[in-house]
């Protein structure tokens, strides 16, 4: 099985820290987070409670690196284009940079409709619901990433919600259409993600690595490539990570990321007329010309990844604040600048202690990449998201990413079976398996005849011995004879491999079925725990 590990994601280990020294860091931020939260609750009532509140959020905030980000920069890590470290600094940098500058700026956790705000009985109740949400996302996503499964971090908090809503009033305060939506995500997204992307990968090796003259058709397509991706992202951008700083219709971002695109396919065009000169004409070279935009792939799609999901660890967070300092929930409130500060640090940190994980199962466990698959994956996750706005549909940017890297995998096998390439291996598959079973035979034969030797004169010997070693001797010859004229009877073993090799499995199964039971669990995974944090927390609250 073609299955690479990158030796930039093999030397994982080289980059984080030991599993003593990770805790030690991540127990030291969320110490800091516990003293600021103490300090800014200085004086007021239910002080205890913001403190608890913005530990759960730090602690979510950090799960929210470790697994979520994975998908920003693993396939570009898988590939070689970035270094592990390279992609780690690059992440912390651009998701906190999202976080910060673009970050949601109102609390939208009940705004988002997944329950019903006037079932909610007081403002403790609301606080209660959020605490068991916040604890139940952030355990299942660090269950999660210790599985090395990649999971959406929004249906993570989703789930909590919900389940923290049920537990508080029952089944009628959720909003089942609008859970209907989140659980079409489940597939809409992985299909969508897969579908964009191998499509572009069937077009880029159509045009240009089946051509003969490599080179020439790169200066002609590539080009037209990357302005596509640049395109497709500064509409993603407009659209997605500075949706908290002006509002945009999808047309027009569209239209502007046209006009983005243009200069930079003029740059790309000059650029790799130069550089194609000196190119030899094979497929590598073409991949390098796919370095560059996969750095800025990762750099972007970390942006964005912060400016939307950091409201994942503290939009929970600012609601406890805003419904302890004013009484009130439910409604529009800013999130103040320390509860974003502690999102977009946790998740920094966390993407560089406990993030290397993730990246290696995207980018390198589930399907071997290259610099032209995994552009193909970005692109199609900043396409898909472009496209499932316009089509008001619901989307996990996690599930976009893995859902491309099976959909490059899958596209991979189709094309060897077309070129059928499989039934070529497997004739040399059983003339190896002859050639094995001849010399096997062989040996027999060597060490019957040496125990035929042994026994000296055949006269003085045990007749029975004798004549059994002879009838050995004769039946291996036979056997040598008809391998040797190709008659070869396979095992249930081998006929096995022979079957596994025609069908040119490029993509782990096995990791397949465990990152697709881990999507279909995380909703309700994370509803169940907040249920019962909900009432731990409300047996530990009530007066006895």
């Amino acid at each position: 099985m073609e299955l690479k590990h990158i030796p930039e994601v093999k030397r994982a280990r080289k980059f984080e820290a030991s599993d003593a020294g990770r805790i030690i860091i991540a127990l030291l931020f969320i110490i800091g987070v516990m003293w600021y939260a103490s300090m800014h609750a200085s004086g007021i009532e239910h002080r205890t409670l913001l403190i608890v509140a913005a530990i759960f959020g730090g602690y979510m905030a950090m799960n929210i690196g470790a697994n979520d980000v994975a998908n920003n920069v693993g396939p570009a890590v898988g590939s070689g284009a970035l270094s592990l470290m390279g992609a780690i600094i690059i992440a912390a940098i651009f998701e906190a940079a999202g976080a910060l500058i673009a970050g949601a700026d109102v609390v939208g956790t009940i705004r988002k409709g997944i329950i019903d705000p006037n079932l909610i009985a007081n403002t403790q109740m609301f606080i209660w619901i959020m605490l068991a949400a916040l604890l139940a996302g952030a355990i299942w996503l660090n269950l999660a990433t210790a599985m090395g499964a990649p999971v959406s971090t929004t249906h993570s908090i989703v789930g909590g919600v919900m389940g923290g809503g049920i537990a508080a009033a029952g089944f009628g305060m959720v909003n089942w259409v609008t859970m209907g939506k989140i659980a079409a995500s489940w597939v809409i997204s992985p299909v969508l993600g897969g579908l964009i992307a191998a499509g572009f990968l069937y077009i880029i090796k159509k045009n240009v690595i089946f051509q003969e003259d490599k080179i020439a058709a790169a200066k002609k397509w590539v080009p037209l490539y990357i302005a596509t991706m640049s395109w497709a992202f500064a509409s993603y951008l407009i659209v997605k990570g500075l949706k908290h700083i002006v509002k945009v219709p999808l047309p027009l971002a569209v239209v502007i990321g046209f006009f983005i695109a243009v200069p930079i396919f003029m740059f790309v065009r000059s650029y790799i007329a130069k550089k194609a000169q000196t190119l030899p004409n094979e497929r590598e070279s073409i991949n390098q010309l796919f370095t560059i935009p996969l750095i800025f792939s990762a750099a972007l799609l970390s942006f964005a990844h912060g400016a939307n999901d950091v409201a994942n660890a503290v939009g929970p967070l600012a609601g406890i604040n805003d419904a302890i300092m004013s009484g009130e929930f439910g409604k529009k409130a800013p999130i103040p600048l320390w509860v974003m500060m502690v999102g977009a640090l946790g998740i920094s940190i966390g993407l560089a202690l406990y993030g290397p994980k993730l990246i290696k199962k995207v980018g390198s466990e589930i399907t071997e990449l290259d610099q032209i698959r995994a552009f193909c994956i970005a692109l199609a996750a900043a396409i898909t998201v472009i496209v499932a706005s316009a089509l008001g549909l619901p989307v996990s940017s996690t599930h976009i990413a893995v859902g491309g890297v099976f959909g490059v995998g899958f596209l991979r096998e189709y094309l060897m079976r077309l070129e059928d390439r499989a039934k070529k291996e497997e004739k040399v598959l059983e003339k190896e398996f002859q050639e094995a079973k001849i010399e096997e035979e062989r040996k027999k034969l060597e060490e019957y005849e040496r125990a035929l030797e042994a026994l000296g004169d055949p006269k003085k010997a045990d007749p029975f011995i004798v004549k059994a070693l002879i009838e050995k001797i004769n039946r291996e010859k036979e056997v040598i004879a008809s391998l040797e004229h190709g008659e070869i009877k396979l095992t249930k073993i081998e006929k096995k491999a022979i079957k596994a090799l025609k069908k040119y499995e490029l993509v782990q199964r096995s990791a397949l079925k465990m990152i697709v039971a881990a999507w279909i669990i995380t909703v309700p995974a994370a509803g169940v725990l907040a249920a019962m944090f909900y009432f731990m927390i409300r047996g530990i609250m009530l007066p006895g």
